[in-house]
Order: structure tokens, then sequence, then C-alpha cells
């Protein structure tokens, strides 16, 4: 008999309802268990999980380690994939381990190397991998200089925090004075230099920014999965064009990855993210966690999700490749539901009509989902992606 697999994910985002779908219907027909943890009472991937509990509020580091050691133990959790305080966990691998529960997550240094934008800059130069030019500031005039010089070498600047995740805190700079033409259509991230260093002169706390010429598109971001042996098992990119997306094995993209992947212990599933500093593709970022978008690879035959927990269990996976690259696609919006009532709640105890069509929690969608592919317009032939052609390295 197939022994079943007991998955949790803890205070992750919205996205990871199709990492957890993924797990459900893998390729091998192994049964999953899928237990969730999060602050929000609304997040969708704990409705979307078999057991569900919202985390306590307020725990240090170190308290939570104790926390999720106590959740393995009692819930008999075989694979771990963090989220919130990575590093900490990470760092107590053998414990966990101890208790019969895998991390799925890279080493403690990697993360930790990884957590501040200019560490990880730093560190990853030295190992000949391209990086834009970038300045830290700490205060107005750090900023202003930093902006001029960009500017004076013909760049647009933007800035970001030197920590933190996805494009949160990401802005560009722009000198033109604030005016209607601001305040009409959408909202842009483009901010009022001006603007900005009086808030930085009013703030009590120093901020913590990195300063750097705004890059091009293509974006490649690539998933990426490795082995406790170190060993790269798949690297795959995804290309993002303006709302356009598409696949690419180009090693402009992928040799860099490996490099970071096998040289920092970026082990398990991570994300490496480029873009282009005139001809060259240059690192923005490396997440050290499944990206958001990884149930896209659906689309060219891979299922990542559990391909990793496969290796987290110490089954061998092989090489994980795309079967195909396909057509370039686009990503929707869908609705999926959240829980009707207060936690601790089970889905056993859950109807369908109990779910009414007003609860429910935008998520972003691919044009896949439990790799079926979803029309969202009659299917148009696409040309290849500037990311598929031959890039000066």
């Amino acid at each position: 008999m197939v022994s079943r697999v007991r998955v949790w994910l803890n205070r992750t985002y919205a996205e990871n309802v199709f990492f957890m779908d993924q797990l459900r219907h893998n390729p091998h027909a192994r049964p999953v268990d899928i237990h969730a943890t999060h602050g929000d009472a609304d997040s969708p991937v704990l409705a979307a999980a078999d057991t569900a509990d919202l985390e306590p509020e307020g725990l240090s580091p170190a308290a939570y380690v104790e926390y999720a050691l106590d959740q393995c133990a009692k819930r008999g959790i075989d694979v771990f994939v963090p989220r919130l305080h990575q590093a900490a966990l990470a760092a107590h691998r053998e414990e966990f381990a101890a208790v019969g529960t895998a991390l799925l997550a890279p080493t403690a240094e990697a993360i930790e190397v990884f957590e501040d934008k200019v560490t990880a800059y730093e560190a990853v130069r030295e190992h000949g991998i391209p990086v834009p030019p970038w300045y830290r500031v700490t205060n107005a005039d750090e900023l202003v200089a930093a902006v001029e010089e960009l500017e004076a070498d013909g760049h647009r600047a933007c800035f970001k925090p030197a920590s933190g995740a996805g494009g949160v805190g990401f802005r560009v700079v722009t000198r033109a004075p604030f005016s209607l033409d601001h305040l009409s259509g959408f909202p842009s991230p483009y901010v009022q230099l001006d603007m900005v260093v009086e808030a930085v002169r009013a703030a009590e706390e120093p901020v913590d920014w990195m300063v750097m010429p705004r890059l091009e598109q293509p974006e490649v971001s690539v998933d990426c999965l490795t082995g406790p042996d170190g060993r790269v098992r798949m690297a795959v990119g995804r290309t993002k064009n303006g709302r356009r997306r598409g696949f690419t094995l180009h090693p402009a993209w992928i040799e860099p990855t490996r490099r970071l992947a096998e040289r920092f212990g970026l082990h398990h599933l991570t994300n490496i993210q480029f873009r282009m500093y005139g001809d060259e593709p240059v690192l923005m970022d490396v997440n050290t966690r499944p990206a958001g978008g990884l149930h896209q690879l659906a689309l060219c035959g891979i299922n990542a999700p559990w391909a990793a927990v496969r290796l987290a269990l110490g089954e061998e996976t092989g090489d994980v490749l795309p079967t195909r690259l396909g057509q370039d696609y686009t990503v929707v919006s869908g609705p999926r539901p959240v829980r009707p009532v207060s936690l601790p709640h089970q889905v056993a105890e859950v109807g369908v009509a109990d779910v009414a069509v007003a609860e429910v929690a935008v998520a972003e969608v691919a044009v896949a989902v439990d790799a079926r592919p979803v029309a969202v317009a009659p299917p148009v032939a696409c040309k290849p992606t500037v990311a598929d052609r031959p890039l000066a390295v």
C-alpha cells in the first residue's frame, strides 16, 4: 500500500493554492494531505487545505521554531514548506528531521545571504554573476546623490527595500512635478523625487533602500529545483514581457542560475530573476522559496511541487525536463473559496453548498490549472519572445 504524504505550508501566499492542487494531482497518484496555517482567516490556502489553523501572532523566530516543531510532531508532517521565518527554521533542520519532517527549504546560510539584496549582490558578483550598479541609501542626501549619478549615466533611477519579497516597495523616480496627470488612469509606480526626499527627511527612522537603474524587459524568472546533494534537477525560465508570458531554456538565463544554486546551497525550490541591463542579462533577485507562478510550468509538462516533495523525501527524480515549451500565454484572475466559518475547522466538515459565491478570494491564475489549459481567448500563434533569442553574456 502506498503511504500517504503529509505536507505543511505556513503563512504562504494565495497563489500556492495551485501548488497544493498539483501535489494532490501528482503523476504517481500518491495520496497527499495538506495542512496550512496563516495569520489571515480569509486566505484561500486555508480553504484549499485538508486541515488548517490560524497561526499565533507575535512569536519571535525562536518561539516560532518551537511552535513549528510541535505542529510537525502532532500532525505527523512529512514535508514542511516554510515561508515565514524560513532562515530560523532551516537552522533547525536536524531537529525537524528528528520528528520525521523534511524541510523543503535551502540551507540557512543561503537564506541569510539572499535576505539582504546588497549582501546578495556583493556575494554573487564575486562568483562572476553579472549584477547592475546599485547604491545603498539610508537618508535623503544619499538618495539624491545616487539618483543623480544614475541619471548622469543616462539611466532612470528606481529604488526598493534592501530586504523584502516580491515587488513590495518598488518605485521609479521621476522629476516631473506632481500634477493632475498623476491622478488620471490607474496608480503607477512612479514617484516624484522631491516628494520622496521630503518624506525621507521627515521620517523618524532611516530608510534602507537600494537605488539602481530601472532594468529593461524581458524579465526571466527561472524556477530551479536542486537536491540536498547540490545537483540541479530542474531549471526552466519563465519569460515576462508586458502581458506576454513564455518559457525559455536559453543558457544566458539557465547557466547563471545553475552556478548560483550549486555554489550557494540553494537547495530545493528557488526562483532566480533576471532582467536586461543594456544588452546584458543581469541578476535582479533571488527568492529562496517557490515562486507564486511555479504552477505555470504545468504548461511545460512539469509538476514541480511534486518533484520537490519527492526529493525532500529522499526519492530520486532524475533530471526534470520540459516535455514542451509551448505557445506564449498570459495570466488572468479567478475566484477561490474562503472558509465560511472561523478557524480551526476541517475540510471534511465543510460542504460545498456552505461556501457562498460571494466568499471568494482572487488569486493569480495561469492558463493552466491542474495542468489543464484554460482558454483565455481564442488561441493565436505568437512570435517567440526576445528572451528566446541569443544574448550577449
